[in-house]
């Protein structure tokens, strides 16, 4: 079953990797319904695409009903949304989990055939981060609610405009030194946000891939230390770079960067 050229409803699509996800599907000729809770501020996407279009619709995966409107007429769709920083009014729980089930739910009942959950590399239900934790519970939670959804789990992304590689950069300008959480030993992956944009289309047009889970990662595993000195090298700056442990991390510019 191959859906290209149908309509996608793209939850969370205003994002960072939103817009990639959008992109992706414009260019390959099909309708992204971009789903937002502030429609309005939706721009039409960069591309060049033949035939391919994309329409904002409001939604906000709290609330069940304004997820049935958005999906009405759909035949497949995409959960993007996600939280890296927990708020008063918005929490890992809510959004992560009961988010994700009130998509899955709804995609269920107006019986659309593909749906696309983002989550995070590593997701856990035994992790120590409530963030990690809060992702595997919403991926348990989408599967029960729609058997065939397809999980993809991208690790930290990069790209034009990002919080990840951008935020390094800021920092590295404007302070002598630079935290080197555990020591900096900690690994990552940083992957493309457009080649995760690619991959949900993938999904979207091979239907072996549907009730699959896919970890996303880039080429190249660095450590954090040898990637903070990989930014500065290239900025043409030089910082002590000073060991914080973990439990500060939340308290960093750089606690959003988790996927």
């Amino acid at each position: 079953m191959v859906i290209a050229k149908n309509n996608i409803a793209v939850f969370g699509g205003s994002g960072f990797l939103g817009r990639a996800i959008v992109r992706q599907l414009v260019a390959a000729g099909m309708t992204a319904r971009v789903a937002v809770r502030h429609p309005e501020t939706m721009m039409a996407p960069d591309t060049t695409a033949r035939g391919g279009h994309a329409l904002s619709v409001y939604a906000d995966v709290a609330d069940e009903t304004s997820v049935a409107r958005a999906l009405d007429g759909c035949d497949a769709a995409v959960n993007a949304v996600g939280l890296y920083v927990e708020r008063r009014t918005e929490a890992f729980r809510e959004v992560h989990e009961r988010g994700a089930m009130h998509l899955a739910r709804q995609s269920a009942r107006a019986g659309v055939k593909a749906l696309v959950h983002i989550s995070g590399i590593g997701a856990d239900l035994n992790s120590q981060s409530s963030y990690v934790r809060s992702r595997a519970r919403g991926e348990l939670l989408a599967t029960e609610a729609f058997p065939g959804t397809t999980i993809l789990r991208p690790s930290v992304l990069f790209g034009p405009g990002d919080k990840f590689l951008n935020t390094l950069i800021a920092m590295g300008r404007r302070s002598p030194v630079l935290a080197l959480f555990g020591a900096g030993d900690t690994r990552l992956q940083p992957v493309y946000v457009g080649d995760v944009g690619e991959a949900v289309r993938r999904v979207l047009t091979t239907p072996s891939s549907q009730g699959k889970v896919y970890e996303l990662g880039g080429p190249q595993i660095y450590r954090y230390r040898a990637l903070i000195e990989l930014v500065l090298k290239e900025a043409g700056r030089s910082r002590i770079l000073l060991p914080l442990p973990f439990f500060a991390w939340d308290a960093s510019p750089l606690s959003d960067l988790r996927m």
